[in-house]
């Protein structure tokens, strides 16, 4: 009988061994083109503290350069953002945050609030296979799941990516058990330049009621914030496309002044900050590039050293020798994007529609 059971067990762990072994080598690994998949599970690398955590999705985690909030005022900070982050993923991304440091200021941009239901299996997946696993990946993965999605496939991706036999590159062996940072403190860095084009007359709203699904997670965001000794800070990044509405921003406003909260809308303050969109934005329009993104980190940046006791970490001896290597990756990767624009005309690198 002991015999019997000893072999079960032994049967059952190395079943689990190669479902975890086939599940890193079918999961997609994000190193090329599409990279935003690698972003959550970067999170855990980094060691420096950080006494600002920005979590959104696009609008910031390309709009927002991380070494330039350090290289003009020493503020430590990670984007923990991810590509079309609801505020059930926010929210759940700052709960996982929270298990690991408590920051000074949680910067939150509010454009996901238009979503009041779960969008997409594939942004979903995303964002939620890098995190580590836990109650509060239980919690986010079953906010977030579409209606066609099983929880079991979560469990062990293999179930879902099994597909992508026919599919594995060299990119898939390099990196089964470890990968190269696409990010540098979760921001995606661009470099190459396409000046801001004309974007089609925004839809009249039928509904402008922001849902209570968002609604109700962006509040259990302030309370968590506040529960922590976290201040949290609402803002809308400076990108015209997609459109926020009136409707919308009156929303956002009257629930920062019920909570006690801030909120700031930087489509307001496009010149202000300085953003030349026929040089700032590599993509059209809709995101910025590392020279706008400079930009825009230079003016939220002085407003949370205006406003907030942070530490300026470049008198730090430990903290900034962190950091020089942080500035050290960014510095190489705008390097290596630079060089690609100057010999083919264009990134090599990125945009491609290859998941890698």
């Amino acid at each position: 009988m002991r015999k019997r059971v000893t072999a079960l067990i032994c049967v059952v762990i190395i079943t689990c061994a190669v479902l975890f072994v086939l599940s890193c080598l079918l999961i997609p690994k994000y190193q090329r083109g599409i990279i935003e998949g690698s972003l959550t599970e970067e999170y855990y690398k980094d060691k420096a503290p950080h006494e600002v955590l920005f979590i959104g999705d696009c609008e910031f985690y390309e709009n927002v350069s991380t070494v330039e909030l350090y290289r003009k005022y020493g503020i430590s900070s990670y984007i923990r953002g991810n590509s079309q982050q609801l505020v059930w993923h926010g929210y759940y991304m700052l709960e996982d945050a929270l298990r690991y440091e408590t920051p000074k200021v949680v910067v939150y941009n509010v454009l996901a609030l238009k979503y009041n239901e779960p969008q997409s299996e594939t942004y979903n997946r995303m964002a939620l296979d890098g995190m580590k696993w836990s109650s509060v990946k239980v919690n986010a993965i079953k906010a977030s799941m579409m209606e066609d999605e099983n929880f079991i496939d979560y469990v062990f991706p293999f179930l879902r990516f099994h597909s992508r036999w026919s599919e594995l590159k060299t990119s898939d062996y390099e990196h089964i058990f470890s990968k190269d940072p696409v990010s540098v403190n979760g921001y995606y860095l661009r470099a190459d330049i396409r000046p801001m084009q004309e974007f089609p007359e925004p839809r009249a709203l039928t509904d402008p009621s922001l849902g209570d699904y968002a609604m109700g997670y962006l509040k259990k965001m302030a309370d968590l914030c506040k529960s922590k000794g976290v201040t949290l800070l609402l803002v809308k990044a400076p990108i015209t496309y997609p459109h926020w509405y009136p409707e919308w921003d009156e929303q956002v406003s009257a629930f920062a002044e019920e909570n006690g909260l801030t909120y700031i809308n930087y489509v307001d303050k496009i010149d202000e900050i300085g953003l030349d969109m026929s040089h700032d934005t590599y993509d059209g329009g809709e995101h910025l590039n590392v020279y706008g993104a400079e930009k825009f980190a230079d003016h939220i940046g002085k407003y949370l050293v205006d406003n907030y006791q942070l530490t300026d970490y470049r008198n730090d001896p430990a903290v900034s020798s962190l950091w020089k290597e942080k500035e050290s990756l960014y510095d190489s990767i705008l390097k290596q994007q630079l060089d690609e624009i100057e010999k083919y005309g264009e990134l090599q690198s990125y945009g491609k529609n290859a998941i890698e």
